[in-house]
């Protein structure tokens, strides 16, 4: 029975890879930097393992990794969250018998800049946006030239520090916090979608698209809407063998409404479209890089986080007049957390939501930074250890 290590074991989509790696008869082990019950707590996983903090002990986090994956016997080690960079840039460490789905750590950051992936994405089958590399807000304003544009730090996550100005970059706006560099881009207008894919040595393997019906904001979906769109896929396949890339690759997309596709940025990790693979969807195979063809979501219903569904999504749907297509959605979609048999992760994730309130509370920050700022990469270098 072979043996899977998914870390960044807080995250939905980790606790969904463990689900599906059991399913298909794997032993799961579990391991993270903060506390991660919304996986551990599930009857797919053996053993839930503590790490080190990648981002402020980088060296003890992969003294850590190495001695799991000697002591468990781990076969293929699965990142899921911002982690991967730090897996990447000191994966030589590692025993060298296990699978690491972690690409080399220079390809890694141009995907992750939002300004280098442009300048990859190009010939790759998609409209892809204008767009230029600022320092200041002054150069952004200069080149937007009064058109409708987006602002965003080249490296960032979740939409945060994200400006839409639809009418130009007006004179009194605000200067931009001290991020590093920025990207100005051209707004595109149309649909939002988002894809998570599997590449091994440039070959797409498995492929999901979906539309985030509901949102934080402008920030991350908690419904998931199976899609399809061939150019996405197109692209997608386009882009994973220009880069000859190995791993996770997942991407913001708007259609227009000529139908045409334009990718926004991407996120070398796993993210929501994972969700839509049902148990016996062969993706563990395609992490395991022995998958033949790719595979595509089995026909299903959408996913959504009920919970946040049941207030966030609620809450919404009263403010906006949308309460009709709020039932609706709501009786469409099933849990990506509670499942038949498995509902320990629900109490899990109330039990790591109080343990990122108390971290946010001992560091100063809100929540969301908590339950993130321990693996989050921005583009600095990364020493050896």
């Amino acid at each position: 029975m072979p043996n899977v290590l998914i870390l960044g074991g807080r995250a939905p989509v980790a606790l969904d890879h463990a689900r599906r790696f059991a399913h298909q008869g794997w032993t799961v082990c579990i391991a993270d930097s903060i506390p991660c019950q919304i996986s551990g707590a599930s009857k797919a996983v053996t053993a839930t393992l503590r790490l080190a903090p990648p981002r402020y002990a980088p060296a003890q986090f992969v003294a850590d990794l190495a001695r799991i994956v000697r002591e468990h016997r781990i076969d293929l080690v699965v990142p899921t969250c911002e982690e991967v960079f730090y897996v990447s840039r000191y994966r030589h460490h590692l025993p060298a018998h296990a699978r690491v789905l972690a690409e080399d750590f220079d390809k890694l950051r141009a995907v992750h800049s939002k300004w280098q992936f442009l300048e990859l994405a190009q010939d790759c089958g998609a409209d892809v946006p204008v767009s230029a590399r600022v320092q200041s807000l002054d150069e952004a304003r200069a080149w937007a030239a009064g058109r409708p544009v987006v602002l965003k730090p080249e490296f960032s996550r979740f939409g945060v520090h994200v400006r839409l100005y639809r009418n130009g970059i007006p004179d009194d706006a605000p200067p931009l916090p001290d991020l590093g560099a920025w990207v100005v881009q051209t707004l595109v207008t149309g649909q939002e979608f988002c894809s998570y894919s599997v590449a091994d040595r440039g070959r797409l393997v498995a492929h999901a698209l979906y539309r985030p019906d509901w949102r934080m904001s402008s920030s991350a979906s908690f419904y998931f809407a199976p899609a399809r769109i061939d150019a996405v896929r197109h692209f997608v396949a386009n882009f994973a063998r220009k880069l000859e890339f190995t791993g996770q690759l997942s991407f913001d997309w708007i259609q227009q409404a000529d139908g045409r596709v334009s990718p926004l940025e991407c996120n070398p990790r796993a993210t929501s479209g994972s969700h839509l693979f049902g148990p016996d969807d062969a993706l563990p195979a395609a992490l395991a890089g022995t998958l033949e063809g790719c595979i595509e979501p089995s026909p299903g219903a959408p996913r959504m986080a009920a919970a946040v569904m049941a207030s966030v999504g609620l809450f919404e749907a009263l403010r906006r007049g949308k309460l009709n297509q709020w039932r609706h959605d709501w009786h469409a979609a099933t849990d990506v957390l509670g499942t038949p048999g498995d509902r320990g992760p629900l109490w899990g994730g109330v039990r790591n939501l109080a343990a990122y309130a108390r971290l946010a509370i001992a560091q100063g920050c809100n929540m969301r930074e908590a339950a993130t700022q321990d693996i989050e990469w921005d583009g600095q270098e990364l020493p050896e250890v």
